[in-house]
């Protein structure tokens, strides 16, 4: 596969397909910026538990008027590639939350799936699936959560592997389920599906690019200001409040970059506060470490790029239903 490079032109129709009608209609105006909003189902997919608060956020949302929570995927990637690590970890956090008196989704679905491969014909349709546990699981909740004007949003804080495989296995899917990415990067002319998250699988990026309606959300808070040292004094006396106080000291350094900017754009109407509409026009090498490029379309693109947030928000509405646990 090597050098060879496959060269995609997405017309804006072609971004989301059957459900662009559906997420427009009068009757069911969005309350944020973004076509979708804290009414959505949400299923989530990361990787690593313990890097950042992304699975915190998407538990204490559920339980505090934001997305309901209808699925978690566990996968791995190079950085968290203990998929038993991973799985354990989300599953100590949905205890604790459970234990501490919060409504917790049913346990993670583990999924392991190899990074899609273009094939010769460089045609999406001919990509051989993983057919994952992740990817019939997006099917699967979809199909029992998604309504005609209100689709399942699937939040993701790592590659876009099982998504793009679910549409491999039926491409239906497209109809039912909007995808809000933490990834990439902002350029002078939109963005690009880089570090972090968007090089785990360039080939699934043209296909989610291509096939769904995608969100990509490339602004960035300070994470490490959700929970300060200063803060560990004021968490509940519960399992819920041990977790976290267990957890801050050992998140990865790397701030602002945080993958809960997912969820919290698709759950939380204030968190982003400057959206583009944009069109995915790229080359994508099959051996190159980057998906497609996104570019600024004049407000008629078919996808939607996040360029700013609101961390205070975010943080607030952390803390204010943390501390209605018990």
């Amino acid at each position: 596969m090597g050098k060879r490079r496959c060269l995609i032109a997405l017309a804006a129709a072609l971004v989301g397909g059957a459900c662009t009608s559906t997420l427009d209609a009068g009757h069911d105006n969005p309350y944020g910026l973004l076509p979708v909003d804290q009414r959505n189902a949400l299923i989530v997919m990361n990787d690593g538990a313990y890097d950042n608060w992304f699975g915190e956020y998407a538990v204490l949302l559920a339980n505090g008027g934001g997305s309901p929570l209808v699925g978690i995927i566990v996968d791995k990637n190079s950085a968290w590639s203990d998929i038993q690590t991973n799985v354990n970890g989300y599953r100590d956090l949905l205890e604790a939350a459970r234990n501490s008196g919060l409504r917790i989704p049913p346990d993670p679905t583990t999924s392991l799936g190899a990074p899609l491969v273009m094939p010769a014909s460089g045609a999406i349709e001919d990509t051989q699936p993983n057919r994952s546990e992740g990817a019939r699981l997006i099917i699967d909740v979809s199909k029992k959560y998604a309504l005609p004007y209100r689709p399942v949003v699937i939040a993701t804080g790592g590659a876009l592997t099982d998504v793009a495989d679910a549409y491999l296995v039926d491409p239906t899917v497209a109809e039912r389920v909007v995808v809000v990415s933490s990834l990439g990067s902002v350029t002078d002319t939109g963005a690009v599906m880089s570090s972090p998250n968007g090089d785990g699988d360039p080939w699934a990026d043209v296909i989610v690019t291509s096939r769904f309606q995608y969100v990509q959300v490339s602004a960035w808070y300070d994470q490490l200001k959700d929970v300060q040292t200063s803060d560990l004094s004021r968490l509940p006396n519960n399992p819920l409040g041990a977790w976290i106080a267990a957890k801050q000291p050992n998140l990865w350094q790397w701030s602002p970059a945080s993958d809960q900017v997912a969820v919290l754009a698709a759950g939380l109407p204030a968190f982003a506060t400057a959206v583009e509409r944009v069109s995915p026009t790229f080359s994508v090498d099959a051996g190159a470490g980057n998906g497609p490029d996104l570019t600024v379309a004049s407000g008629t693109g078919g996808g939607w790029l996040v360029t700013g947030c609101n961390g205070a928000a975010a943080t607030a509405a952390f803390w204010r239903v943390l501390l209605g646990t018990h």
